[in-house]
């Protein structure tokens, strides 16, 4: 059997693991927070390395893309690339081809129009695929990079805004503390509302999850929510608060749907290569062979909340 293990920064209360199979491959798919501990992350990685066929990383990146330039996390490829054997990805493959993907299948079955869309994406530096994708179909996005990462009271109105904030900030932000930067530990379960206009504009709020619920107001009658990682507390979160759909870009395996970092480990094992020589059309190709698609809930009160895709 294959294993997968994803060492994340967050918290450990989400942790969990599923056997699956894929093409005929038992696959151990595991999850293992720090609860922002960064010495814990590094020893974790550092003390499975050779003893599972795939690391990934949670609660974090090695880096981000914008604009066709990759910026490395100093402090977080540092602890990466004390792993010497074991393959150690962060989900970038996943994001850059399925996420784009997703928002390609959703508009031909009319699930949602994006080419009238009032889109909020929390981090598009973070998700620079779907935000590139968003752009090309014709939604009208505010980019939330300056509200979530930077603590300003206003987004940004235009990709082309995106690129030029990227392009002038990622190489100081990348050497920061990550924890600056993102919620890690417990501070990812804290609710803190804040830009509720943009929360109230958008039709859809878009982007890593923790970022959406960092700030989301008590109230998203009617919202859809295209994310990553839920779990089943998350999805009652949002249905509480009115919710009419929850899209992920990866399935559902026993509780929640496990993170971009995990399926790309899955993808790894099954091509059996080194990440570097894996090409976005491979990941395609793999998703078309194990049907992904993306997984579509109602949270109307009316509906049982299971999976209508």
């Amino acid at each position: 059997m294959k294993h997968v293990l994803s060492v994340s920064l967050g918290s450990s209360v989400r942790d969990g693991s599923h056997e699956v199979e894929m093409l005929g491959e038992r696959i151990l798919l595991e999850r293992r927070g720090t609860d922002g501990s960064l010495k814990r992350f590094g020893e974790m990685l550092v003390g499975n390395d050779g003893k599972v066929n795939c690391l990934t990383i949670g609660g974090t990146n090695l880096g981000l893309y914008c604009a066709g330039r990759y910026y490395p996390f100093r402090e977080i490829s540092r602890l990466a690339d004390a792993v010497n054997t074991t393959p150690v990805v962060d989900g970038s493959g996943v994001k850059g081809t399925l996420e784009r993907r997703t928002i390609g299948w959703l508009q031909e079955r009319g699930i949602v129009d994006f080419r009238s869309a009032k889109v909020l994406l929390t981090c598009g530096i973070d998700r620079f695929g779907l935000a590139e994708t968003l752009d090309e179909m014709g939604a009208h996005v505010y980019y939330g990079d300056t509200m979530f990462i930077l603590g300003l009271p206003w987004a940004l109105p235009t990709l082309h805004s995106l690129q030029l904030v990227g392009k002038t900030l990622l190489p100081i932000v990348t050497r920061l503390p990550f924890k600056w930067v993102y919620p890690t530990g417990g501070k990812q379960d804290a609710i803190v509302p804040k830009y509720q206009r943009y929360y109230e504009w958008a039709d859809v709020i878009a982007g890593d999850f923790h970022y959406i619920r960092r700030h989301m107001p008590d109230d998203l009658g009617g919202k859809v929510i295209l994310t990553n990682t839920t779990t089943d507390d998350d999805v009652a979160q949002l249905r509480r608060r009115g919710v009419r759909l929850l899209i992920t870009s990866t399935p559902v395996i026993g509780d929640r749907t496990f993170a971009t970092n995990v399926l790309q480990g899955a993808f790894v094992c099954l091509l059996g290569r080194n990440p570097e020589d894996i090409r976005p059309e491979d990941y395609l190709r793999v998703a078309d062979e194990i049907g992904w698609q993306p997984t579509v809930r109602s949270l109307d009160e009316s509906a049982e909340g299971e999976p209508s895709e």
